[in-house]
């Protein structure tokens, strides 16, 4: 959230005061009292599940991955998941997001047709002996075979043609794509090209591809389907979906897979079990047989270890934040949507939260304008944040409230400067 940036000040983020809320079988939901003057008092407790006999924690031989919830985008599991990888034909799942928001916007249609460039044949298809759709030098091919050529069968031409078609050229589509990754949040992904080539300066991190990818499945579901189409014909050639996992009985529905030069094997895909969804991305396998085998135990380890929980409902007050002037000392803070996570089955892991906003909150306050955020932790790893909004509005208050609360601030400003820092 835009509002809770750090400006440096020692006093800029505080600590909302949790209530309580209810008594879950698993555990309590507790309450957390930390303010401006209590900075050293611990984060509440969230969860603690029913205490279980000592396990060895999940591992994969994976280089990097991570496993979310795409509902909640609860953390399961990750490794290494912020260092950068080589993406590969991953890179597909950023292209297929451009031209997905051009069709929904009106900008591009299904049935539109673009040419396939000499540099789109010659870069992209059966020349380059890379994965390609073998789209003719000099055809026109509808945009939504080129949509398939692009994530059933990871076709190199496919790339290129949409990029030159939505863009002018590939560099200025890779350009936006990189724009466009910005805009979702995701500032660790770089991308040079539309279809995925070893250039060094192309890099992602596991964690933003997964994100990426719950992203396209929550906003686009009417052309995700095609990442699950088992196979794609063109030109008389009949191609398999290059995802391996769409053959095994876990669910799996799409997205990508990549592998160039000496990278490693990544893939980044999503699988429903009994109405979960789970996204997992994983880079650095070293065949594509150790991508598949760790893939698929991440993706079982994930559906058979976890269950959802919901912690506030929308609407829930899940803290106050202090208001300074105002004819209220606090305002109480709601969710706009279900808190829900997904927590352990079986484990004496516990869950912990904090309502973090800049303040106290200058009145008057308004009703409904997001000012908070709450983040959960697992151990040290934030595994969820969603913003907080105001529940009430907060007039300016008396003078003597006002003259009250800066004589607070004053007592406030003297405790950290001559007491915190000694």
């Amino acid at each position: 959230m835009s509002g809770l940036a750090n400006d440096g000040s020692a006093d800029v983020h505080c600590i909302a005061s949790l209530r309580f809320l209810r008594l879950l079988p698993e555990g309590m939901l507790a309450v957390a009292a930390r303010g401006r003057l209590a900075a050293v008092l611990p984060l509440l407790l969230l969860f603690a599940a029913p205490c279980a006999a000592a396990q060895q924690p999940f591992q994969t031989s994976a280089p990097q991955a991570i496993l979310i919830d795409a509902d909640t985008q609860t953390v399961l599991f990750e490794k290494n998941a912020d260092l950068p990888a080589t993406p590969a034909s991953t890179v597909k799942i950023m292209t297929a997001e451009l031209v997905f928001q051009a069709v929904k916007q009106g900008k591009l249609k299904l049935d539109d047709t673009l040419p396939i460039s000499l540099n789109a044949w010659h870069e992209g298809g059966a020349p380059a002996h890379g994965s390609t759709m073998f789209a003719a030098l000099n055809s026109r091919v509808r945009v939504e075979d080129l949509i398939r050529g692009l994530v059933i069968v990871s076709g190199n031409d496919a790339a290129i043609a949409l990029a030159e078609g939505l863009a002018g050229s590939e560099g200025a589509f890779a350009t936006r794509m990189t724009e466009r990754a910005r805009e979702l949040g995701l500032n660790h992904l770089i991308f040079t090209d539309a279809w995925g080539n070893s250039n060094p300066d192309q890099r992602v991190t596991a964690r933003d591809m997964a994100l990426l990818a719950a992203y396209v499945i929550r906003t686009y579901p009417d052309f995700y389907r095609y990442f699950g189409e088992k196979d794609f014909t063109w030109n008389e050639i009949k191609q398999p979906n290059r995802n391996p996992l769409l053959t095994m009985d876990i669910g799996c529905d799409g997205l990508k897979t990549g592998n160039i030069d000496n990278n490693g094997y990544g893939i980044v895909a999503s699988a429903v079990q009994n109405g979960q969804r789970l996204v997992l991305a994983l880079y650095g396998a070293k065949s594509a047989k150790e991508r598949e085998d760790e893939a698929v135990r991440i993706f079982q380890w994930g559906f058979r270890s976890f269950a959802a929980k919901t912690f506030f409902s929308a609407g829930d007050v899940v803290g106050y934040a202090r208001v300074y002037g105002g004819d209220a000392g606090s305002v109480p803070l709601v969710a706009r949507a279900p808190v829900k996570l997904l927590v352990p089955r079986e484990s004496d892991e516990r869950l912990s939260g904090q309502v973090v906003y800049t303040g106290p909150l200058i009145a008057p306050v308004v009703s409904g304008k997001d000012v908070a955020e709450l983040k959960i932790f697992r151990g040290d790893k934030e595994v969820y944040a969603a913003p907080l909004r105001t529940a009430a509005n907060v007039g300016i208050g008396s003078l003597s409230r006002r003259a009250a609360d800066a004589s607070l601030e004053y007592a406030e400003e003297l405790f950290r400067k001559y007491v915190l820092k000694k």
